[in-house]
């Protein structure tokens, strides 16, 4: 009882969890289906690793800039701070952020050690969650304690503290692995089952029946020997043959009359539910359920519902490492690139209502701007901004010409439309004296009596 409850063979301790942070330990309590499930061999279920492995590597693999607000733009910081993109020596900001998100995601807090010296932060280190204590002392100010070194305390200013769900009151977040223990080990009590059938064989659960009485080593050795011919992967389907009317009654219920294969596919959607990941991005698909339009969607949805939580808690969190006006921000336009028929409808929205140039859109396809490309065009004729009212100019043109037509004072015409005073010839329109009269030193001859 106290070696399941307090588990320390070596089959009982995962080495995944450890190897990100160094050695670890944390309480293991059996789970109803039998059982251990720890943040360190979480890691070792499938669903969970495929979900930790997929949300950890595409956060750490997008793009990170620095940026300043000027005159309500977003400006580009440079030089970058040495330690966004070498955050230690010996590793790359990839690695940094996906420490940080295995740790949020498996234990539900990141701890990264500020180093600093006279010239500001030189360093960034992830740190053990289960190795740190979070408290408050007498003056109510948070301290970060690290159990292997004599309960030295860190300030708040020396530590990045990110947590994914707190309740009301706690200074740590929970996890979610804790939080959904038997959930996780009912799916591994499934993978055991699944290894177990298959490496013992399909035919070992039942009763030989043998007519009389047999002693205890005849039982044995009557076992042993039906075992030795059916016991095992290789051995499974080998025809037996039981002598002295002995008979072989089985008990067991084969893994398709038991669902074995439903309740594994349902139990990787309970940990994709728990995760937040799409079943589709997890290779688990309903059939005739899925189709381009909604893997799509789906993937729309993991970025705006799955990873943008953790990103705007890391820009958050290092923010705070940036001068005052400075800000870090992911890039996820990467993830959110559609097709070329979808990206090709989507701007020539853009450029027809005026909010893309062409040069945006060129920026945006990473093509190399063209002269003249940065000029924004609005709706309808197409035209520059700055000849934006060539139209509403041509409507009060024409109701001028009208009302000058009609005998309205030319003046008083154009005062009443808002158009600028222009000089005339004099010369009357050409609807009313054809230019072949006209002499072209003296046009007014024409009309003189």
């Amino acid at each position: 009882m106290l070696d399941r409850l307090f588990p320390t063979s070596a089959e009982n301790r995962a080495i995944s969890f450890q190897s990100i942070w160094g050695a670890g330990d944390s309480y293991a309590v059996t789970t109803n289906s039998g059982t251990i499930v720890t943040q360190e061999n979480a890691l070792k279920i499938a669903t969970v690793y495929a979900c930790v492995r997929l949300i950890s590597d595409s956060v750490s693999t997008l793009p990170v800039g620095v940026f300043r607000r000027l005159n309500g733009e977003r400006v580009p910081v440079f030089p970058r701070p040495i330690w966004l993109d070498f955050p230690e020596s010996g590793m790359t900001r990839t690695d940094h952020f996906q420490e940080v998100l295995v740790s949020m995601l498996l234990d539900g807090n990141a701890f990264i050690r500020v180093i600093r010296d006279d010239s500001g932060v030189v360093g960034l280190t992830v740190l053990n969650p289960l190795r740190v204590d979070v408290s408050r002392d007498a003056s109510r100010r948070i301290i970060y304690t690290l159990r292997d070194t004599q309960g030295a305390a860190i300030m708040a200013d020396e530590m990045i503290h990110i947590s994914e769900m707190r309740l009301p009151g706690e200074l740590r977040g929970r996890s979610r692995v804790d939080l959904v223990k038997e959930t996780l080990g009912l799916a591994k009590a499934l993978e055991e089952f699944a290894a177990r059938f298959f490496g013992q064989g399909s035919t070992t659960t039942g009763i030989i029946e043998f007519p009389g009485n047999l002693t205890r080593e005849q039982a044995k050795n009557l076992v042993d020997g039906f075992e030795e011919g059916h016991k095992g992967l290789r051995k499974a389907h080998r025809p037996g043959i039981l002598a002295g009317g002995a008979t072989f009654t089985k008990t067991g219920v084969d893994p398709d009359a038991a669902q074995m294969i439903e309740s594994r596919r349902l139990s990787i959607e309970e940990i994709a539910r728990v995760f937040r990941v799409p079943p589709s991005m997890l290779s688990v698909t309903t059939p005739g359920a899925m189709s381009y339009a909604s893997v799509e969607q789906n993937g729309i949805h993991f970025v705006t519902h799955t990873l943008r939580p953790y990103i705007v808690k890391l820009e958050d969190a290092y923010t705070r490492l940036l001068p005052e006006g400075v800000f870090m921000k992911f890039n996820v336009d990467g993830l959110l690139r559609g097709d070329s028929t979808t990206r090709a409808a989507t701007y020539s929205s853009g450029l027809q209502a005026g909010y893309l140039s062409i040069n945006d859109v060129r920026r945006l396809e990473d093509f190399s701007a063209v002269e003249g490309g940065d000029v924004f065009r609005v709706p309808l004729a197409n035209v520059d901004l700055s000849a934006a009212n060539l139209n509403e100019t041509e409507a009060k043109v024409s109701m001028a010409q009208k009302l000058i037509l009609s005998g309205f004072d030319p003046a008083s015409v154009l005062s009443a439309m808002g158009l600028p005073p222009i000089d005339h010839t004099g010369v009357p329109s050409t609807q009313l004296q054809p230019l072949v009269t006209l002499d072209p030193a003296d046009p007014s001859s024409a009309y003189k009596v």
